[in-house]
């Protein structure tokens, strides 16, 4: 009788124990599903909540961008005849292109240049301005809609407006780059006495850039600023090409 009994105990000891188990292993499925559905909505909302972000970063960036155009070509009106055409490649590429959510390297880099030609309408024609460009067109994302348009802007519109035009070693340096999926852009100047680098940091320009490259491309840029002996470098690169490939899996 013992020994049956004995056994009964150890029957339904293990019987217990499996259900238990199977309870438990069910629960926890179930919770590592909700898990993933929570994560997974969270994604949903965390990537909404940056396209809201950015609506709202270019809502406010666009009507800046037309006032210092708008501003350059007033100020020199006896070159207003031969900044028209320039004008016109970038206002058209502010109205329609830049809504888009990318654009090619090609669109990008075609508007940078043209800004570069309007802003060059207030300076004089003695003054050291050196811009070099270095594009492989025949690289394969050089049409491929994979740039957030309007990137180039805040570094070329901080170079105009903070540099002292006056001094006698003033200058503006641009270089642009796109070479094996890689995008670089570096700019330096001169920096005007009359707006300090901190100030400059702390604008909203600069700020809308580093939340931009933060929200678009993640780790897949690098974003340097440094200043000695009253020069003031930003250099910018982005990894054009491993972005496109991310794009194209997670797409």
């Amino acid at each position: 009788m013992i020994h049956d009994y004995l056994i009964f105990i150890g029957v339904f000891a293990i019987f217990l124990f499996l259900t238990t188990s199977i309870y438990l292993f069910s629960k926890n499925q179930k919770l590592m599903l909700r898990n993933a559905k929570l994560s997974e909505a969270n994604k949903i909302i965390e990537q909404r909540l940056n396209e809201v972000r950015l609506e709202h970063i270019g809502t406010k960036l666009n009507p800046h961008l037309f006032k210092n155009i708008l501003n350059s070509v007033q100020s020199h009106a006896y070159q207003t005849y031969m900044s028209l055409d320039k004008l016109a490649n970038v206002l058209d590429y502010i109205l329609y292109e830049s809504n888009n959510k990318y654009v090619s390297p090609k669109e990008e880099l075609n508007f940078a240049l043209s800004l570069i030609e309007i802003n060059k309408i207030k300076i004089n024609p003695l003054f050291d301005f050196r811009i070099k460009s270095r594009i492989n067109k025949f690289d394969s994302i050089y049409e491929e809609k994979v740039f957030a348009p309007l990137i180039s802007v805040d570094l070329i519109e901080n170079a105009f407006k903070h540099t002292d035009f006056l001094a006698q070693d003033s200058f503006i340096s641009i270089y642009l780059e796109l070479e094996d999926g890689m995008f670089t852009m570096k700019v330096s100047n001169k920096a005007s006495q009359k707006n300090s680098l901190e100030k400059e940091k702390s604008g909203f320009g600069s700020q809308s850039l580093d939340q931009r490259l933060k929200m678009i491309y993640n780790t897949y840029y690098q974003l340097e600023k440094s200043s000695k002996n009253g020069i003031f470098t930003a250099e910018l690169k982005i990894n054009l090409g491993e972005f496109y490939d991310k794009m194209r899996y997670s797409g």
